[in-house]
């Protein structure tokens, strides 16, 4: 293998001198951007080397506290690790703000210097590995803009430690070091007595441009481009002579402002807003006076003891409008322009009772959360019209709301199970747990001067007596339940809001309808039951807000069942595909802009254990969402549909029952009549071609549903078209799949036992029987379309031109296919088989503790280009399979390395290129087997390319 000089100097060679020169990608001189459209970013290669790191050293000259949050919960893994750091920065400008210091003062494995010199103005970042030394330089500070958003420069390089250009910054860095002042509390509080905020902190609000207007002219406010976008999208409902409309709005983007704009467009004669609280009445009469301008008397309440009826745009409360004899003093057709906030609850008979009341000539209901669990479907009611929707993710990206620091902490493990009520509720209140919960609240801190928080508990018990022992230790809480009154609620809030108080604690009350916008941190103390819930609780803090740059998200992760929900929550994702939700764990680039999501190394496990462990695919679940996506489109949907509506994955439909008919059937549906040869097709495409993994099979399906037969050459061409490969083994290899000649006997029986498609000489044709189904029942023909529709959509994740693409998942049975194997040997693949020139080699990272001393190898990374890889016991360097692989390269042997992390994966590994062995490292040796020793031969396999950082650390840990 080579040295690390070697890899060190080819790294140069190609970085410096030939870009085509052949070498590791590990050390290569790389620019870092942030770039969006590919989801790159600088803080990912700022943190991948920071967590591998054994010492760090950064010169920067401007932090910010949302800057120093994305660094948080690293730095406090390293720091259980044993590893320590040094931050040098400075005041020049006084940019830094005095609360910055005090945050850098929180962290226990870094000194913090201050450079005490005119114009300090460095950008750079050292990190000391084991065998080599990183450097990250260039123009990004330690904020978010520079690490995430901004368009930046950044060189990466990496030297060994004897280089004379890491020894040029350590030396400076040196002398800068030696010559700073020492950050202590003293320092801090000199500085904040001199302290004089920078003219340019000045100039940005933080609040929606439609809030920023001081001219007091109603048509100066104009909509943002979201609003721009939604309005857009009602009138187009209108436009339809439809009249109703629903817009789906993530919390805190404006759909208040947006309906007084609508409204503003409509003209109504008279306007009716329903809301469910009361503090919301005054708020969104005051927004909509704004908006549409005219006199006081023009806007009125209708709400406990207040009958201002007259007005003409009257806000009312659904308790007081719904009242029998209130509503019926009423006209039907009293109110042109309807429109019910928070409509999600329309469900109740109060809001029935008034939609079917009135007669408006629009009607339009707003919500963040139109999933229902109580088997109403609010899309039906209103004609299935979704005018405009826009959730978490676009509303961040479109910096509509503020952005978001999110960490999944470790609370203190629960040993057992089996605890009685009082039992858990003594855990949750024990003084060890409470200081837990402190220590990470006032470690990750927050935004602003002062906390405005709410942290949300599992029970009325546990926020009463963690309110009394918070204050007990200084902090000035309160707590609020459903028990309590509106005008205690109210009074509470206002406290939060003047500085009273610290934090309210509650349970599951202001999961919505609430707006508070100066929340700064919010607190999750109870364990995720629902991903709406957790959106709901999350939005709290989102608003926009001058008192704040970001809101601080603090969940405390205990061993709990159900902690898969949260990567599904945060990223949206609900295809209940267990790969899919591990790596959104692993990869968080789904949420754009400023936002972070940060697990602590404990949290991450417990989630991936929760996954691991979790039965995403039982009946229940697929039912629930196949019933909310019906409810959502109005029909049957099909499994185009759920992709569409990034729902369930169609794999998971699929596998649970053979096919998606078999599911309809199973949730009730009449489906039609299918003849069972119909059905075998259909399961053979669903298990067999549904995946997408290969370009050419779902194509020739297209071509074939669009012209009966095709030719040989013009099938041929159109894979080209595609990028797909056509040489004679892949060809011959699709053609194997249709014929089934390629399955297993079992998996004949099952797809039917007879050819699908028919090769003959130079046309392709549907086999007789299945050209006759296609032809004469809709039904089937619908179905056969919806596979390859969904296909199609899923090939554009995978390289067509190659067998494998990079870091996606593919079991032993499609590794048989994609290497264009002639029958599917899977059962026969245990660990690895050479055959026509390939060898796919499968490692179980981790192996259960209970696998036999014989087949428990030792594979493991030395590092993201070189795996320790052991071939099946008792082979020795004379067997000839071993040989096939230590000769590979000679004999131009493919070898295509594959793996996953444990059993818990499923059949299913990562891809992660191919390989050589370094002959260098081959060697006989031996392993226990129980009393004696067996041979075994050992080498280091050189990965062709570099595991991808997060897929390496999830692996390795």
């Amino acid at each position: 293998m080579e040295s690390i000089i070697e890899q060190l100097q080819n790294s140069f060679h190609k970085g410096f001198i030939d870009r085509e020169f052949s070498t590791s990608t590990r050390f290569r001189p790389e620019l870092l951007v942030n770039n969006k459209q590919q989801r790159k970013d600088v803080l990912t290669s700022l943190v991948d080397e920071l967590k591998n790191c054994r010492s760090f050293m950064f010169s920067v000259a401007f932090i910010t506290e949302s800057g120093l949050a994305t660094l948080k919960s690293h730095l406090l893994d390293l720091k259980s690790k044993g590893v320590r750091g040094k931050i040098l920065t400075s005041t020049y400008q006084m940019f830094n703000k005095p609360k910055v210091f005090k945050e850098l003062l929180k962290l226990d494995n870094v000194e913090v210097r201050i450079a005490d010199v005119e114009g300090f103005h460095s950008k750079g970042y050292i990190f000391q590995h084991d065998t080599h030394v990183s450097l990250i330089v260039g123009s990004s500070n330690l904020t978010t803009n520079a690490l995430k958003v901004n368009y930046e420069w950044n060189i990466k390089l990496t030297s060994h430690e004897n280089g004379e250009i890491i020894h040029h910054f350590n030396d400076q860095f040196q002398v800068m070091w030696d010559q700073a002042d020492h950050l202590s509390l003293a320092w801090i509080m000199a500085y904040e007595e001199s302290y004089q905020p920078p003219q340019f902190f000045k100039v940005a609000e933080k609040a929606a441009p439609y809030e920023q207007n001081k001219l007091g002219d109603s048509l100066s406010i104009q909509p943002n481009q979201m609003q721009e976008a939604a309005l857009e999208g009602i009138q187009q409902v209108r436009t339809e002579n439809e009249e109703k409309a629903l817009i789906v709005s993530a919390t805190g983007t404006g759909k208040t402002y947006l309906s007084a704009f609508d409204v503003r467009r409509a003209r109504p004669k008279r306007m009716l807003f329903i809301v469910h609280r009361e503090q919301i009445l005054h708020k969104a009469k005051s927004d909509f006076q704004k908006v549409l301008g005219g006199e006081d008397k023009d806007f009125g309440i209708l709400s406990g003891t207040k009958r201002e009826t007259d007005a003409r745009y009257l806000f009312a409360t659904v308790q007081t409008i719904s009242k029998s004899d209130v509503m019926r003093s009423f006209d039907q057709e009293e109110f042109d322009y309807i429109l019910i906030d928070e409509v999600h609850k329309a469900g109740a008979q109060s809001y029935l009772k008034l939609i079917d009341y009135f007669k408006p000539q629009f009607l339009l209901g707003m919500t963040a959360t139109p999933e229902r669990t109580d088997g109403f479907n609010l899309f039906e009611l209103f004609d299935y019209n979704v005018a405009y929707e826009i959730r978490l993710q676009e509303a961040l990206e479109a910096d509509m709301l503020t952005h978001f620091h999110y960490f999944g902490v470790t609370d203190l493990s629960i040993e057992g199970h089996g605890f009685t009520e009082n039992e858990m509720f003594t855990y949750l209140t024990a003084d060890e747990r409470v200081d837990h919960v402190l220590e990470k609240v006032e470690y990750y801190g927050y935004s602003g001067d002062r906390v405005a928080g709410l942290i949300f508990c599992s029970t009325k018990k546990e926020a009463e007596q963690l309110s009394h022992l918070m204050n007990q230790r200084g902090y000035n809480t309160d707590f609020l339940t459903g028990d309590h009154s509106q005008e205690t609620r109210q009074a509470a809030v206002q406290k939060l809001e003047n500085g009273a108080l610290d934090y309210i604690l509650t349970v599951d009350i202001f999961n919505e309808g609430i707006d508070i916008p100066c929340i700064n941190q919010v607190v999750m103390l109870r364990q995720t039951q629902s991903s709406i819930v957790f959106i709901q609780q999350l939005g709290r803090g989102l608003r926009k807000h001058d008192t704040k740059d970001f809101v601080t998200v603090i969940d405390f992760i205990g061993n709990y069942e159900n902690n898969y929900l949260i990567p599904i929550a945060l990223s949206g994702d609900h295809s209940q595909n267990k790969d899919n939700i591990r790596r959104r764990v692993i990869d968080t680039s789904y949420i754009q802009g400023k936002s972070t999501i940060n697990f602590e190394e404990v949290a991450k496990e417990r989630i991936y254990e929760s996954i691991r462990t979790a039965n995403l695919t039982q009946m229940k679940v697929l039912r629930d969402a196949y019933k909310e996506l019906k409810n959502r489109i109005g029909r049957i949907p099909m499994l185009v549909d759920f992709q569409k509506h990034h729902s369930i994955d169609p794999l998971v439909l699929v596998d649970k029952k053979g096919n998606y008919v078999e599911f309809l059937e199973g949730v009730k549906e009449e489906v039609g009549h299918l003849t069972h040869r119909e059905r075998q097709i259909l399961t053979m495409l669903s298990q067999e071609v549904l995946n997408g993994k290969r370009i050419n099979e779902p194509l020739l399906l297209r071509l074939l549903l669009d012209h009966s037969s095709i030719s040989y050459p013009e099938y041929k061409e159109k894979v080209l078209e595609q990028g797909g490969r056509v040489d004679k083994q892949t060809l011959h290899s699709v053609e194997r799949m249709f014929s089934l000649e390629f399955f297993k006997i079992t998996d004949q029986k099952k797809y039917g036992n007879k050819p699908i498609i028919i090769f003959e000489g130079n046309q392709i044709s549907w086999e007789e029987e299945i050209a006759s189904s296609l032809n004469e029942n809709a039904i089937f023909r619908t179905f056969v379309h919806d596979i390859v529709d969904v296909a199609m959509t899923k090939s554009k994740s995978y390289s067509p031109a190659q067998p494998f693409t990079l870091f996606e998942k593919y079991s032993r049975k499609d590794a048989c296919k994609l290497l264009n194997w002639e029958n599917d040997e899977s059962s026969t693949v245990y660990g690895y088989k050479p055959k026509y020139g390939t060898c796919p080699i499968f490692v179980t990272y981790h192996k259960p503790e209970e696998v036999e001393s014989s087949v428990n190898y030792e594979d493991g990374f030395l590092n993201p280009e070189v795996l320790t890889w052991y071939s099946r016991s008792k082979r020795t360097l004379q067997s000839n399979e071993v040989v096939q692989i230590v000769e590979a390269e000679q004999k131009e042997n493919d070898l295509h390395i594959f793996v996953k992390k444990d059993n818990g994966e499923g059949s299913d590994f990562y891809y992660l290129g191919q390989a050589i062995p370094d002959q260098n490292t081959v060697e006989q040796t031996t392993m226990n087997d129980g009393d004696k020793e067996i041979p075994v031969v050992r080498m280091n396999m050189k990965l062709e390319h570099q595991v991808n950082q997060k897929i390496y650390d999830y692996l390795h840990e």
